[in-house]
């Protein structure tokens, strides 16, 4: 079930929070940023990951920590293969495989409930109308409330149906 909601996605109460990222990401903006800033060994276990796996665009990769803490960083974009590499833009097939692989990582999972920005539309460059199809193709059938987040407002708490 897609519920499009307005607030702060860092309030969100979905089980995990899943974001765009490119291999070895600086997350230098957005929310690439705020998760970055909130949790510091996210992007340290990211690029440790990406170092030993060298992930492909479309890859998504979870990341927990303290009090059921969830991440799921979705490689939508290439570049920022060095620390301080801008990411390329996103594309659409990199946009609906990384969907791809956070459904299947959502059922394997077991994940009651996950939130998502508007995927790939700022640094990643994306048209808005061009990914909500995707989202809502790839995601729609999982049977849990995915969020997404389409319009941002700091520090106020989206309303969020429950399944």
């Amino acid at each position: 079930m897609i519920h499009e909601v307005e607030g702060d996605i860092l309030l969100s109460e979905a089980q995990a929070i899943a974001h765009g990222v490119a291999f070895n990401d600086p997350m230098k903006s957005g929310l690439a940023l705020a998760l970055h800033e909130r949790f510091p060994m996210m992007h340290k276990d990211f690029h440790h990951w990406c170092h030993q796996h060298k992930p492909e665009t479309g890859t998504a990769w979870m990341w927990g920590g303290a009090e059921g803490v969830r991440i799921i960083n979705l490689v939508t974009q290439e570049g920022g293969s060095a620390h301080s590499a801008h990411p390329f833009k996103a594309t659409l097939s990199n946009v609906k495989k990384a969907l791809k692989e956070l459904k299947k990582l959502v059922v394997k999972e077991k994940l009651r409930s996950v939130a998502i920005p508007k995927l790939a539309t700022g640094v990643g460059g994306l048209n808005w109308e061009e990914v909500q199809p995707l989202i809502k193709e790839q995601l729609s059938d999982l049977g849990i409330p995915v969020y997404v987040y389409s319009t941002y407002h700091t520090g106020i708490k989206a309303k969020e149906p429950s399944a």
